[in-house]
């Protein structure tokens, strides 16, 4: 009987997947597509879990299938993202205006990346000690109890001293980099690409031939990869359809009503520091609500897959397209934004969390060189966390460590962490589209034409 109630999910999913590719051939935006998949994933999972429950069997099974579609999309969006940060930062280098302004754009992302987190931890701070949130408050119970014991093993593998971590973010072998083995490989990949480019530059004032022969490789083969971006890209409704799906269906909603103060607090510092995104563009003279709705899509999508790297084609296209970056600084801002300065994952989610367990190590959360100390660590410990869903545990780890805090609260938080890490995610996207825009607002490399112009249809 249960396959007949399998097979009948899986046929209801294939209708709103006719419904959505209707829309899509009859010309209906990008934007309308991507939102009517969020709203019908919504109605579809909650249909499920009312009338299957989370842990039936028929919801399992049913969600296996649906995988194909959401789980597959976001494989196909990590294959090309190592490609095109590689092939990006090469394609930067040879294009002159950009190779002029280049450490300059280097260091104004890097560092507004890094000044957003500090933000982030600020924000995560006020808003744990607002709701006087603490980690003795947290139940444990079975699953809790298997995670902290996965994390303890998990723990020694990613304390690492500062010199550890910033020795971890070269490349030594580029082509592992080139398959995501580390969380740090993003960046790996975005050096070792650097190097190919001064490499050129110094053959182009020795050698102008051989360095024009090599301009047109790489951008025949940029366009080759933005051409399968593309591609992936029409993808996105489908693949938010499956995966909002998935989230409403098997989530745990009597933990998260337990939970509640938490993940309001959360969502309320998340929203604070996505409003100090609005505040930054509007002191660069940016319109705020231009960005909001020229985002949406792109913010939708990291809420949904909880992959700042499945975002990254999606995230790159956005600032180049809709927002008038130029295509150099988008592949350094969403490049750098993979493994440097995640506002959610990295800023205010373990900044909240050290406060939470601060008191249980006879520590006081208000003490101004405790709340310093928390502020600088996060920044620090903000370079490599991975840029998939689960990144956030790591960074938690990370300073929760380096200040001696239990990590068991990690664990604690294991019912409530994919709901959570929804909105986190979509925060570290914003924060790196909002680098790439301030950064070409300053080097004179953001189109004011393209940023205040209607909302393009990106033909995806």
């Amino acid at each position: 009987m249960n396959t007949i109630y399998i097979i009948l999910n899986i046929v209801v999913l294939l209708v709103l997947i006719a419904c959505l590719y209707f829309m899509q051939k009859k010309h209906i935006s990008f934007s309308k597509r991507v939102f009517s998949a969020l709203g019908l994933g919504i109605l579809l999972g909650f249909l499920i879990h009312l009338i299957y429950g989370t842990d039936s069997e028929v919801t399992k099974r049913s969600i296996e299938w649906f995988n194909i579609v959401g789980s597959g999309y976001v494989s196909l969006l990590k294959m090309i993202v190592m490609p095109l940060v590689f092939i990006s930062i090469v394609s930067a280098f040879t294009k002159l205006k950009m190779t002029n302004n280049l450490g300059k754009i280097g260091g104004l992302v890097i560092g507004i990346l890094m000044l957003t987190t500090a933000i982030s931890a600020s924000i995560g701070i006020v808003t744990a000690l607002g709701f006087q949130l603490e980690g003795i408050q947290l139940e444990q119970g079975e699953a809790e109890i298997a995670r902290n014991t996965q994390l303890e093993q998990t723990v020694g593998d990613v304390e690492k001293t500062i010199p550890e971590q910033i020795i971890s973010l070269f490349p030594q072998n580029p082509f592992m980099d080139l398959t995501g083995a580390r969380p740090t490989s993003t960046i790996a990949v975005v050096i070792f690409a650097a190097f190919i480019g001064i490499a050129y530059l110094g053959i182009r004032r020795k050698e102008p031939e051989h360095a024009d022969f090599f301009a047109k490789i790489i951008e025949t083969i940029y366009t080759v990869v933005m051409r399968v971006v593309t591609l992936i890209l029409r993808l996105t409704p489908y693949g938010v359809l499956a995966l909002m799906t998935k989230v409403t269906a098997t989530s745990d909603y009597s933990a998260i009503a337990k939970l509640g103060k938490f993940v309001v607090a959360s969502y309320v510092a998340l929203i604070a520091m996505f409003l100090v995104h609005l505040i930054l563009l509007a002191l660069a003279k940016q319109n705020p609500i231009t960005y909001i709705r020229k985002t949406l899509p792109a913010l939708t999508f990291a809420f949904t897959s909880r992959s700042s790297a499945g975002t990254l084609p999606l995230n790159i296209k956005t600032q180049h397209k809709e927002l008038g970056v130029s295509e150099g600084i988008a592949n350094f801002a969403g490049s750098f934004g993979l493994s440097i300065g995640q506002n959610g994952c990295a800023g205010v989610y373990p900044a909240m969390l050290a406060v939470m367990v601060a008191p249980t190590a006879g520590i006081n959360p208000l003490n101004p060189t405790f709340i310093a100390t928390l502020i600088v660590i996060v920044a620090i410990s903000s370079f490599g966390v991975a840029g998939v869903g689960g990144g956030a545990t790591f960074a938690a780890l990370l300073v929760l460590s380096a200040l001696n805090l239990p990590i068991a609260i990690v664990g604690l938080l294991i019912s409530v962490e994919p709901l959570i890490d929804m909105g986190r995610t979509a925060l570290n996207v914003s924060g790196s589209m909002t680098a790439g825009v301030l950064t070409g607002k300053i080097t004179g490399e953001l189109s004011e034409e393209v940023y205040n112009q209607p909302k393009q249809n990106m033909e995806v």
